[in-house]
């Protein structure tokens, strides 16, 4: 099926879509269209063209697009949440728009991993203080955070030994 742009702006006056929309907008709007999507879940103002391309790649895929269709989260926000529902995550513990985009790659990449991400998955860290957290969890050091001080659980752990080189 080939849409065109005056077919997509059909659509919308049909479809009583109030307010304006760019062309770029309408593209992707056209573009759901012709894929055979339920465009009306995007086909909004309030959503960037790139939103509504966030939202249109996870209808594509089959993902529960109603976790991120808020405009709340800027589109490479969607992109993080889209990912996790993609890979199966529980993606709840990070699609807040309080976390950057950045915050959610931590989040979603160390859920994936198989990481007790509740350790870090909160806004006051910088991303690239997860990634360190992340790199203390995947060697298996406990990690206490207390009162933002960030304490790692030494006790009783020794470093293995170096056989003796013959």
């Amino acid at each position: 099926m080939n849409v065109t742009i005056e077919d997509a702006k059909k659509w919308l006056i049909e479809n009583k879509i109030e307010g304006e929309l760019n062309a770029e907008q309408i593209w992707v709007i056209g573009r759901g269209l012709e894929d055979g999507l339920d465009v009306s879940v995007y086909a909004d103002p309030k959503f960037s063209e790139e939103q509504m391309d966030e939202i249109r790649f996870g209808l594509e895929e089959g993902v529960a697009v109603t976790v991120y269709t808020d405009p709340k989260f800027d589109w490479e926000q969607m992109r993080e949440i889209r990912k996790g529902l993609k890979e199966g995550l529980y993606v709840t513990v990070y699609a807040d728009p309080k976390f950057d985009d950045d915050q959610m790659e931590q989040i979603r990449t160390g859920l994936k991993e198989g990481l007790d991400v509740s350790v870090y998955a909160d806004p006051k860290f910088e991303w690239e203080q997860m990634e360190g957290i992340k790199s203390v969890l995947r060697v298996g050091i406990d990690i206490l955070i207390d009162e933002g001080e960030i304490r790692l659980g030494l006790e009783g752990k020794t470093k293995p030994k170096k056989e003796k080189e013959r």
